[in-house]
């Protein structure tokens, strides 16, 4: 009995990885300890081909800041799907709507508002994580609940949306309650990936705005920015806290190999006493040991 209640106990606190060769458990010995040295709380989440898992530091909350744009994106293609609307319908932005203290290439360039579709409104939010855009989708779809149900629907449960941009500016704490672990964000990243979730071009083109994302080029990007693959990746980026810390520098992503193997990537960074480049430094290093260990021999 002793030695079963054991094994049981071993089997909770093992690290979380299911990989085919010793090489995945070397890189998760790598990122663990690169990540131990660091000053700031850092998450971790890797899925290779869609089966095989390596999680660090993976039991904790982190602020998902505008990586929840994607799981949005994602609620607005099973909304049109369901209400037999195009991603070219127009909506209506208003000049209220584009509020003036918060983070929005789409008032800066429009500050009168117009009219815009929903793929120019989606693509304000995913390749420039536009505050004001993301908070009128959230007005057209029902809201952060709404997003956080359909994400549910999936079978992700370990995160949570409970607020839009500017519920967020209003109160920087309330940062901390859209949160996910780093798994749970690479599972929804697989959803779009492998599933059929709704009508296949509003899938694709959230799938191809995530590889022309234009934010966080020093993140997971960076150390692939010469090889011969393809990145999609949705990244998010908070303020400083009270204590003087970055709340949230993450990028989530999926890098697809020219050998036809892919792997998707989760690197959450929760209050950083780091520079925002050194921080940001943090996810690129992580994503360059990634690479090496999917791409040297066996």
């Amino acid at each position: 009995m002793k030695t079963n209640c054991l094994i049981l106990l071993l089997f909770i606190l093992l690290p979380t990885y299911v990989l085919a060769d010793n090489r995945f458990q070397e890189l998760y010995a790598n990122i663990h300890q690169f990540i131990s040295q660091q000053k700031a709380e850092v998450g971790v989440a890797i899925i290779a081909d869609g089966k095989d898992t390596v999680t660090v530091e993976n039991n904790r909350h982190y602020p998902l800041m505008s990586v929840f744009k994607l799981h949005q994106a994602l609620a607005v293609g099973d909304y049109c799907t369901k209400h037999h609307i195009s991603f070219d319908t127009l909506l209506t932005v208003n000049k209220a709507d584009l509020l003036p203290n918060t983070y929005s290439p789409l008032r800066d360039q429009h500050p009168h508002g117009g009219k815009f579709s929903l793929k120019r409104l989606m693509e304000y939010t995913l390749h420039l994580s536009d505050n004001n855009a993301c908070d009128i989708l959230f007005k057209l779809t029902g809201g952060p609940a709404e997003t956080d149900r359909y994400i549910r629907s999936l079978g992700v449960n370990d995160f949570s949306i409970q607020y839009t941009e500017d519920d967020m500016h209003r109160d920087l704490n309330r940062s901390y309650e859209n949160w996910s672990t780093p798994l749970a964000t690479a599972e929804v990243i697989e959803a779009l990936l492998t599933r059929t979730l709704f009508d296949k071009p509003h899938q694709e083109f959230i799938k191809e705005a995530l590889v022309t994302c234009q934010t966080g080029t020093n993140r997971i990007v960076r150390p692939l920015q010469e090889k011969n693959v393809t990145v999609g990746h949705k990244t998010g980026t908070g303020d400083y806290n009270a204590s003087g810390q970055l709340m949230a520098i993450n990028d989530a992503g999926f890098v697809q190999l020219p050998n036809g193997h892919r792997y998707t990537l989760v690197v959450f960074v929760k209050d950083s006493q780091e520079s925002m480049e050194h921080t940001e430094a943090i996810i690129a290093q992580i994503s360059d040991m990634v690479y090496q260990a999917f791409t040297k021999p066996k």
